[in-house]
């Protein structure tokens, strides 16, 4: 009985942190842009249109491959859908200094933030990268998948798809 209790507990604590795959929206918390200036999280928009969040990190040779590959073709995501995504570095003080120089070498056109203290990446439960979400033109969590094989990418292009025409998408 206790541990059907600690269970139940687990579980709501979870749940009442406000954030889960299916209807969560994004935290309020302050990111860096590559300027240096800050932005809080919760003003990502994408004027009622999909938005993918990917968090990554210099280090993480599948962060990159998935951003590549997203890249090869995010210029026709962008006409047929309308999405936006957002890339959220978790590098720390260590290796921050290579965001850019990875983002201009890269040739990445998508909005790219730092959370080197970690804080949207606790808020949003990410605990590897990579790590990509979908949010919906209302700003809900409506997706989560965490790491990167070759053509994940067609399964997320796939759910965004089925969101812009405004159907229910599956993990």
């Amino acid at each position: 009985m206790k541990k059907l209790f600690f269970s139940l507990t687990i579980l709501a604590l979870l749940c009442s942190a406000g954030l889960s795959s299916d209807g969560g929206k994004i935290p309020a918390v302050n990111v860096k842009k590559l300027d240096g200036s800050t932005i809080n999280s919760s003003t990502f928009t994408n004027n009622g249109k999909p938005i993918i969040i990917s968090f990554w990190a210099t280090w993480c040779k599948p962060c990159k491959k998935e951003l590549d590959a997203i890249s090869e073709n995010y210029t026709d995501w962008q006409k047929e859908t309308g999405v936006k995504l957002i890339a959220v570095s978790v590098d720390d003080a260590r290796s921050i200094a290579k965001v850019p120089t990875d983002v201009k070498t890269k040739g990445w056109e998508y909005e790219i933030y730092t959370d080197e203290n970690g804080d949207l990446q606790r808020a949003m439960n990410v605990n590897n990268v990579p790590h990509t979400f979908i949010v919906d033109g209302a700003g809900n969590i409506v997706y989560s998948h965490n790491s990167y094989a070759e053509g994940d990418e067609d399964v997320l292009f796939e759910n965004i798809k089925k969101l812009a025409k405004g159907e229910k998408i599956s993990h």
